[in-house]
């Protein structure tokens, strides 16, 4: 049961609202864009909008930018029953009083999980009508915590990658550079996160399905010590490794969904006796300033060397030594062996085909009720082929390499505790992904993410910085077991620390309930000592997907004489490196859409970017002017 550390009922009054969230005479005018639980939980005790209002404003966020705009593609299925249920929690708010600072609040959930009257597809095509009867164990805490389930989201089919590819539902974009992927298998649940599609989201993590997609996006993401919170209704991929938490942009955020999801449950074995283990509240658990003294172990092995990892290490590096100034001690440790150990003690390959049947044979009316069938029929994506037919060989659930596989299990458990004990350590650091995340259709490597989940170890993804190209780099702490307050208090030691939380540019805070409109701008570059030379140059930018489509009209002037017409940066007075060509004919009209990245996108934005003329009279550059785009 989660204590009463919410805001209490108090006299309504638009006096507490912020000045996003007050009304605008009879309608509401709601900014829920990066707003937090606390924030959103303290507006509705106010009485400055209703649950309704929320889950309407999260409804046009959705509208804008999952399916139009960027297509982020988060979002799977909205739940029909949102708005009553919305209804519901705003009377019984009236009546009683708010059960919990989760009252009211819109959270999305991960494909996998149960969720009544909805289907249970796990992103698989195969499994687009299984409707479970009940919601699973997570999700029902949270209704009694008087969380409103607003949809649900997309996934990596059935849990087997990590990014978030499906025969169901395609591919999902990473909002911070939309050629990218998101991470996963949770990758739909961070994105919609990450761009204000809701307040919060569970996610479910069988090696590293919710700490990858969190530091691909910026959030803070825990994947749990095992049994702390129970597996019941989540569709498995390996029950020995499967584990359901929370993903946030607010490390209080991410504490009081733990707070609403973790316990005891009669059916789920794992977490026998695991109350023992659980605070009062990890919300009111929160403390600061308890990185100072503390000893961490840095696990140089796990950073990567390769020409794709240097930049991603460096980050990684500074975060460890930007702790040590907030006065935590850092450790190089070795864990001998640990690589082949992490290969050789993943059990998903063993377990995987073998609980999937388990859990459809529940299900009537089917396509397919095996991963035989599922390949069989062809209902599944063409990139996980390979992986589902390796995982599809074995015979039996018993082998002598599944007992192997168990063997390193444990043997890599009774390492990483000596290691900890040894150098009396209380978390280990370590890069979430060793480089950046791919680009869409591409293979992702993931090879740090298995240590949690061989180990049974609670971790947590926190940001550690942005690429030069604006890509999040995300930064994983191994606790002991049960030390899931530690990490969320070393958590929000490093988040007060400095402004580590930056929302993606592809999805902006809405006009008037609608994506911002396109932006146009017309300069004109004159040599002065070429007049003949003039280009008018006219643009239109979307800023919600980076795409500018230019058109420029050269004067009479021979086209030998113009070299290039680029856009750059600027670095001072002195000009940055080229960014595009644009399009040039002399004499006469050209045109040309090219795609900002979301680094060139935010100069353009701030007015750092300039359009340069290159001539053979001046071949070190004629003249610039400021590409300064405005509202249309």
């Amino acid at each position: 049961m989660i204590r009463p550390s919410y805001p209490s009922q108090q006299r309504r009054t638009t006096e507490a609202c912020s000045p996003e969230l007050a009304k605008s005479g009879s309608e509401p005018v709601l900014n829920v864009f990066e707003k937090s639980i606390t924030d959103l939980q303290a507006s509705l005790a106010a009485g400055c909008f209703t649950s309704v209002d929320l889950v309407r404003a999260y409804l046009q966020r959705i509208e804008a930018y999952d399916q139009h705009g960027p297509c982020i593609n988060a979002i799977l299925r909205l739940d029909p029953s949102a708005l009553e249920q919305a209804a519901a929690m705003d009377t019984e708010r009236r009546n009683t009083g708010a059960r919990s600072l989760l009252h009211g609040i819109p959270i999305l959930v991960k494909d996998n999980f149960d969720v009544a009257g909805m289907p249970t597809s796990g992103g698989a095509l195969a499994l687009a009508v299984l409707e479970p009867e009940k919601d699973a164990f997570q999700v029902r805490r949270l209704r009694e915590a008087g969380a409103i389930i607003l949809g649900k989201t997309t996934m990596h089919e059935l849990a087997a990658g990590i990014t978030n590819v499906s025969s169901l539902t395609g591919v999902t974009r990473n909002p911070y550079s939309l050629r990218r992927n998101p991470g996963g298998s949770s990758g739909g649940t961070a994105a919609a996160v990450a761009v204000s599609f809701s307040a919060a989201g569970l996610g479910s993590d069988t090696s590293g399905s919710i700490r990858i997609p969190a530091a691909n996006q910026n959030l803070v993401g825990l994947r749990p010590t095992f049994g702390l919170s129970s597996r019941d209704g989540i569709l498995p991929l390996s029950p020995s490794q499967d584990v359901g938490g929370p993903l946030a942009r607010t490390v209080r955020d991410l504490a009081i969904m733990l707070d609403a999801t973790v316990g005891e449950d009669s059916n789920d074995s794992a977490t026998s006796g695991v109350h023992s283990h659980i605070p009062d509240s990890y919300l009111d658990g929160l403390r600061q300033n308890t990185l100072s003294g503390a000893r961490i172990g840095i696990l140089s092995e796990f950073f990567g060397s390769r020409a794709d990892e240097v930049e991603v290490s460096a980050i990684v590096r500074e975060a460890a030594l930007a702790m040590s100034e907030l006065g935590a001690e850092l450790i190089e440790v070795d864990l001998p062996n640990v690589a082949a150990l992490m290969r050789e003690s993943s059990l998903i390959a063993h377990e995987f085909k073998f609980a999937l049947s388990d859990y459809l044979a529940a299900y009537e009316g089917l396509p397919a009720k095996s991963l035989s069938e599922i390949l069989d029929r062809g209902l599944h994506h063409e990139q996980l082929d390979q992986v589902f037919r390796l995982r599809d060989q074995p015979e039996s659930p018993d082998t002598t390499s599944y007992r192997h596989a168990r063997e390193k299990k444990r043997e890599i458990s009774l390492l990483v505790q000596k290691v900890m004990d040894e150098h009396k350590l209380s978390a280990v650091l370590y890069p979430v992904l060793r480089g950046k995340p791919s680009v869409i259709g591409e293979v992702q490597p993931g090879e740090n993410s298995q240590l949690s989940p061989s180990t049974g170890l609670p971790a947590i993804s926190l940001p550690a910085g942005f690429t030069r190209d604006g890509v999040p780099v995300g930064l994983e702490l191994l606790g002991r077991p049960y030390s899931e307050q530690t990490l969320l208090n070393f958590a929000l030691d490093w988040e007060l620390s400095g402004n580590r939380r930056v929302p993606p540019i592809y999805a902006p805070d809405l006009v008037n309930g609608k994506a911002p409109p396109p932006l146009s701008g017309m300069l004109r570059i004159t040599p002065d000592n070429e007049p003949a030379c003039a280009i008018t140059v006219k643009y239109v930018l979307d800023p919600c997907t980076g795409r500018l489509g230019v058109s420029t009209e050269t004067a009479q002037v021979e086209q030998t004489s113009i070299i290039a017409l680029t856009l750059q940066s600027s670095q001072g007075e002195r000009p940055g490196p080229v960014i595009f060509h644009l399009p040039h004919a002399a004499p006469g009209q050209a045109s040309k859409e090219i795609v900002l990245q979301a680094h060139h996108l935010r100069a353009a934005l701030k007015g750092e970017l300039y359009v340069h003329l290159y001539t053979q009279e001046s071949p070190w550059g004629a003249a610039r002017v400021r590409f300064a785009p405005s509202g249309s």
